[in-house]
């Protein structure tokens, strides 16, 4: 009960690869149970940010505060998944049972009957025995759902979830998105469809390498503020090192 009544809070911060910031001087607190959709133009730092959610990227300067990893279920982008690696869908589901039992402890009655219920949830029951290299993306993303579904964390975080998959997909993995939301469950999601984001987001953070705008998602997507958000991508110096004063 606790992890999910804990903020996540940003005092400062700056993320970054080899010593070069990707996102810089971000100030701010998610609440417990929003809905936040982080959008902003290709560069922006918004996959960064999550990263560094996870507790996968530590920062370069300035803290970052929230949750621990246990209370976290992190969603990378598809494209970063291996799809030659030789599982079956219901064991990559299964995956999301093992953080609180362990890798070496088999799956009773009613953990089985849990796995079952995920599959049934996101559309695919009968796919069990499946290689997830035989998937679609549409059904890949299904999977991966299912798997956050046994996960039960507080705070949700996705990475481009709705990338190149079909529309009655996405359609599906809102509904559950939407129902972590009804829990009060945190969810932060990374997403580049604006309309969608004006439709089922609440709330945005506009990102462009640092926060161009936060809050309520009709005052920040603004057509001034997404304007600012291209100019300072495009203006911005990839390889500039970490200023002193977030270094500090």
């Amino acid at each position: 009960m606790r992890d999910r009544m804990t903020p996540i809070r940003f005092d400062n911060l700056t993320l970054g690869y080899d010593r070069h910031p990707a996102v810089h001087h971000l100030s701010g607190e998610i609440a417990p149970g929003s809905l936040l959709a982080v959008v902003g133009p290709n560069g922006a730092g918004k996959s960064t940010l999550l990263k560094a959610i996870a507790g996968i990227l530590p920062p370069l300067g300035g803290n970052i505060a929230g949750p621990p990893a246990r209370a976290l279920a992190y969603l990378p982008q598809m494209a970063d998944l291996d799809r030659s690696f030789p599982i079956s869908v219901y064991d990559l589901v299964a995956f999301g049972l093992w953080r609180g039992r362990g890798l070496l402890r088999g799956f009773g009655t009613s953990e089985k009957a849990r796995i079952v219920q995920a599959l049934e949830e996101v559309g695919l029951r009968g796919f069990e025995r499946r290689a997830i290299g035989t998937l679609s993306g549409g059904q890949l993303q299904r999977a991966l759902f299912a798997r956050i579904l046994l996960e039960d964390a507080p705070v949700i975080l996705l990475d481009e979830p709705f990338a190149a998959i079909d529309t009655a997909t996405t359609g599906d993995l809102l509904d559950l998105i939407e129902g972590w939301h009804g829990e009060d469950r945190t969810v932060v999601a990374v997403l580049h469809d604006m309309d969608l984001v004006r439709a089922h987001f609440p709330d945005t953070l506009l990102l462009a390498r640092e926060a161009v705008a936060w809050g309520r998602t009709a005052d920040v997507l603004t057509r001034e503020n997404l304007q600012n958000a291209r100019t300072m991508v495009e203006a911005g110096d990839p390889h500039a090192p970490v200023c002193r004063v977030a270094a500090e």
